[in-house]
């Protein structure tokens, strides 16, 4: 990574450990949750599912982790942020997919360990950031990456993504 890995962690401790693991693991046990395999196998198929989701989000949030070190040159965090725009790897389809990642881990977990608490949790998660995202932190992007954002915003969508990777030097709406 170009981007110190202490920094890394501590912001990755501090946000989406937070809500991907430490306030699950504060449901289970609040609610005394136990983790028992399903009685049919239906339900162990849909356990097997909550594990699929959960490593896709695992995947998703590593990823774009990475984009942010590399190419962004920063981390996750508000206080941290990418000093240049990422708009490579997954970021090609969609883009927020970070926070993408991290409500797939949460749902992830709710479908395996049969937690109505966590999946509220999930819910709660997407719904903040379905609200934060467009109303706080697209306008600060806006702001601090300019025409580049702007025009990224125009072909690359905020949480559906695309079917095709968008390039910026193949856009042909872009003017020559």
């Amino acid at each position: 990574m170009k981007y110190g890995l202490p920094r890394q962690l501590l912001s990755v401790a501090i946000l989406p450990f937070t809500i991907a693991v430490l306030v699950p693991l504060w449901l289970v046990r609040r609610n005394d949750t136990q983790f028992t395999f399903g009685d049919t196998p239906r339900d162990l198929a849909l356990q097997l599912l909550g594990v699929i989701v959960l490593a896709f989000g695992i995947f998703l949030f590593s990823a774009s982790l990475r984009r942010f070190a590399t190419d962004g040159e920063g981390t996750l965090a508000p206080w941290d942020p990418p000093r240049r725009l990422v708009v490579s790897g997954l970021y090609r389809y969609v883009r927020n997919p970070m926070i993408s990642g991290v409500i797939f881990i949460v749902t992830g977990e709710a479908i395996a360990l049969w937690s109505r608490s966590i999946a509220e949790w999930a819910v709660i998660v997407l719904l903040i950031n379905a609200v934060y995202i467009p109303l706080s932190e697209e306008p600060m992007l806006a702001q601090r990456f300019g025409e580049p954002y702007r025009e990224y915003c125009r072909h690359v969508r905020r949480f559906l993504p695309r079917l095709t990777p968008w390039r910026p030097d193949e856009d042909p709406d872009r003017p020559t």
